[in-house]
């Protein structure tokens, strides 16, 4: 196979007229040459030369006019940005592995090494840039073909593969999820007999490759085979203990871990938000703790959403994700992901909504989409009814934001108003009276506006035995 009319953009020739005048070959290898392949776009290409590849990154960049190359020399590799495109040149090198480390030891070695110790067949093919053979395929494990087959193989002894370098197996998952590959039965077997190595693995790795998987069209796919082979209960046993059905009395409750999996697709198909769909996969995380059984109730999770909340920042934080505004925003819909529904099992008021939009501000839409994407029941009545009753609240929520705007709420008489008013320091009177206006807005007893709210806080100041100053 031959992918010379592929190669159109100035780098390849450029790589190729560079490593010819140095006396050295040079190849695309990797990802970019599955993808074409496969046809998905990819603005990664990486070029490995049996030369020095930091010297022949520098020679391709200035017959570019590209004047930024950046060097990590601890590596051997080289990087630039051409337009759109992200470059990188690196030797060819052999590497070997200690059973404590997943870094390598690296010494210069052939194309054939090089393609060697590439995690998968579909990423060890090579596009040779040499002008006797320009264009034409070197694929010594059959990448092709694994790609026509649709199958992560990788190129050595899968246990060796995945015991020197343990997050290859996170990789593996997140490219049959990506892909829709399969992992092979050797693979898939070697992953389950490796998968406590991946505790020499660093956490900030393991989440990278898990947000990956998470950003899939269906992340279940990954999620799921990551339970499979048991790589999930090394970095995220909250998750894995959501799996299982308990049964008393003739009553059993559904399987939280497939339910979690059934939501977070759902997400999946109406939003690419990545907390969004962390949102999802902790909305019901505190079930298992919160779990409890009786005659007259059946099982009940009394409190999931709240417990759940508290769980999220220990959560993130073990899995080295950011504790930052889109922990908080996981956090709330989680602590929220029930009120939209509750709100319909008794009439909804405006003053619920009015709450509601306060607590929600700017994410009540996509919490209203994880509430949506929450209604998962196998009985057809039921789901129709909780659909009835989201498009109930969905309405109300718009009806009551039009007219009293409360989604950004801010108080219309600050806390500097009402000590000026009084002649007040900082201290509790402030704060009830505050707390006194917004529940007054939140209950309708005064609209959302200066002159209603500032009338209502001399009332409150009256009662607390306060005086109005004489300005």
């Amino acid at each position: 196979m031959n992918f010379r009319q592929d190669l159109k953009h100035p780098v390849f020739r450029a790589a190729a007229e560079q490593a010819a005048a140095a006396g050295v070959r040079v190849f695309v290898i990797g990802g970019y040459v599955r993808d074409l392949l496969l046809n998905r776009p990819n603005n990664d290409i990486d070029f490995v030369t049996d030369g020095d590849g930091v010297e022949l990154a520098g020679k391709v960049a200035a017959a570019l006019n590209i004047n930024h190359v950046h060097v990590f020399k601890n590596f051997g590799t080289a990087h630039f940005r051409s337009g759109e495109l992200d470059i990188e040149f690196v030797g060819a090198r052999k590497e070997s592995y200690s059973r404590t480390s997943r870094k390598p030891a690296v010494v210069p070695g052939s194309l054939d090494d090089d393609q060697k110790r590439r995690d998968f067949t579909i990423n060890a093919m090579a596009i040779s840039l040499q002008e006797e053979n320009y264009g034409d395929l070197a694929d010594p494990f059959n990448g092709l073909a694994d790609c026509a087959r649709k199958i992560i193989r990788t190129p050595l002894d899968p246990d060796v593969t995945f015991s020197d370098d343990p997050l290859r197996m996170m990789r593996a998952v997140r490219f049959a999820n990506q892909l829709g590959f399969t992992v092979d039965p050797g693979a898939r077997e070697a992953i389950c007999r490796n998968a406590s190595r991946l505790k020499i693995v660093s956490m900030e790795r393991i989440s990278s490759e898990f947000n990956k998987v998470m950003e899939c069209p269906l992340p279940s796919t990954g999620i799921k085979l990551m339970f499979e082979t048991e790589l999930l209960p090394h970095f995220f046993p909250e998750l894995v203990r959501l799996h299982g059905v308990e049964r008393k009395n003739g009553k059993a409750h559904k399987d939280n871990f497939f339910h979690t999996l059934q939501v977070l697709d759902n997400v999946a198909l109406t939003s690419d938000k990545l907390w969004l769909r962390w949102a999802a996969l902790l909305h019901d995380i505190a079930k298992p703790p919160t779990k409890r059984f009786s005659d007259t109730e059946g099982w009940t999770f009394h409190g999931h959403e709240d417990l759940g909340a508290r769980m999220v920042p220990k959560i993130f934080a073990r899995l080295k994700l950011p504790l930052d505004h889109h922990m908080k925003y996981v956090q709330k819909l989680v602590q929220l992901h029930l009120r939209p529904i509750a709100l319909t099992k008794e009439e909804v008021t405006d003053s619920a909504v009015r709450r509601l939009l306060f607590e929600a501000g700017d994410d009540v839409d996509d919490l209203m989409l994880l509430c949506r994407a929450d209604i998962t029941s196998k009985n057809e009545s039921k789901v129709q009814r909780y659909l009835a009753n989201y498009e109930v609240v969905k309405e109300k929520l718009v009806e009551v934001e039009t007219k009293d705007h409360i989604r950004n709420f801010q108080p219309p008489v600050t806390g500097e108003m009402i000590m000026k008013t009084f002649d007040l320091k900082p201290g509790k009177e402030v704060g009830i009276i505050k707390n006194a206006i917004k529940d007054a807005i939140m209950d309708g007893a005064i609209h959302n506006n200066y002159e209603e709210a500032f009338a209502f806080m001399l009332i409150k100041g009256q009662e607390l035995g306060l005086v109005a100053a004489q300005h």
